[in-house]
Parts: C-alpha cells; structure tokens; sequence
C-alpha cells in the first residue's frame, strides 16, 4: 500500500510560521502532481499549493507571498512553508499525492490522513 503521512502541525500565534511535511511510502515508482489542501470547520476543503514533478508550483489568492510549496523527490516528500500566518489559517492541512507503480503506469490518487495547524490571534 501507498501511505501519505504529514507533520509538522501545531499551534502558533498570529505572524508566526510553520512547516509541515508530507512523506510518501510504499510500492512507488515515481510522483507526479503533490499538492496541500485544507479545511477549515464548516468549509468546502480548497487548494493550498500544488507542485509537478519538475517544480512547476500554483498557490490559492489568499496564501501568495506567504506560503511555499517545494518538495525533495529522493524523499519524496513535499513541503509547504507558512509564513506571517493568520487566525484565518487555522484549518486541518492535507497533502495529495499522483503516484505510478511501474514507468508509464497509470497515476493513483492519494490522501494523508491530514495534520492540524491553529492560529491564535
């Protein structure tokens, strides 16, 4: 099985940072698309970040300039760095991850089981 385990999650006050991490495992050839998405309670989940493989990055309005997505694909793992974080930040954070099993196999889909990130103002 392919596992996605994030961490990294925690409580910061306002104008602090934080760095999560997702890793991947299991019977992975390679990576395509890594993304981090969150959910805040009572809202839709949305896209934070995304990153190819080659390191092609998108970012939601709300968090450019201030959040980074980068990734190490001998690890694979991706990264998102959050910097002057806000109360409207809090949510629970989600990598996804497009993963093949054998060169030019077809790509699968996969969550991690998400990590909480609260701000305190």
């Amino acid at each position: 099985q392919v596992q996605l385990v994030e961490s990294g999650g925690g409580l910061v006050q306002a104008g602090g940072s934080l760095r999560l991490s997702c890793a991947a495992s299991g019977s992975i050839f390679s990576i395509n698309v890594m993304a981090w998405h969150r959910q805040a309670p009572g809202k839709q989940r949305e896209l934070v970040a995304r990153i190819t493989s080659g390191g092609s990055t998108n970012y939601a309005d709300s968090v450019k300039g201030r959040f980074t997505i980068s990734r190490d694909n001998a690890k694979n793992t991706v990264y998102l760095q959050m910097n002057s974080l806000t109360p409207e930040d809090t949510a629970v954070y989600y990598c996804s991850a497009d993963i093949a099993y054998t060169s030019g196999g077809r790509l699968y889909g996969y969550w991690g089981q998400g990590t909480q990130v609260t701000v305190s103002s």
